[in-house]
């Protein structure tokens, strides 16, 4: 039997919501200490690299790949609430967000300068991590929405 948006909510819906709420939260964490130049904060996430080497990276991003940062960030949020409250927006939030992650993560993809922290380990692979789960939140909401359960 299929739910509707007049019936209960699946559990899988509030799951992901939930886990969505939770990553995109940790995300606009990150989007928030780096854009308050928290030197302790960049010092815990990456110990041994120079915060300020860090921070001098990032800058040297193009407008268009910090804005992207922010509209991935921030649209993961606001889709992240849209989704737990069942709204047919939740799909075009997350499909910004989306956009957002490849061109800010697209450009620091492209482009493997900075501290070696930020391109070896899980430095290296988290871009593409986060680029996946961007388009399975797109995925995951416009295919709600196709079977009802957004409205």
């Amino acid at each position: 039997m299929a739910t509707t948006a007049q019936g209960r909510t699946p559990v899988h819906l509030w799951i992901v919501g939930i886990l969505a709420l939770i990553w995109n939260g940790i995300g606009c964490y990150d989007y928030v200490m780096t854009r308050m130049r928290d030197t302790h904060y960049f010092e815990s996430m990456m110990p041994g690299t120079d915060p300020n080497e860090v921070l001098a990276y990032i800058d040297s991003f193009p407008v268009w790949a910090q804005s992207g940062w922010a509209f991935g960030v921030w649209g993961g949020l606001i889709g992240s609430i849209l989704l737990l409250m069942r709204s047919r927006y939740a799909v075009w939030a997350f499909v910004l967000s989306l956009i957002g992650a490849v061109l800010g993560l697209g450009y620091q993809i492209a482009n493997p300068g900075g501290p070696a922290a930020m391109h070896e380990g899980a430095g290296a692979v988290m871009p593409y991590i986060i680029i996946a789960i961007a388009a399975f939140l797109a995925w995951y909401s416009w295919n709600a929405q196709k079977k009802g359960v957004l409205r």
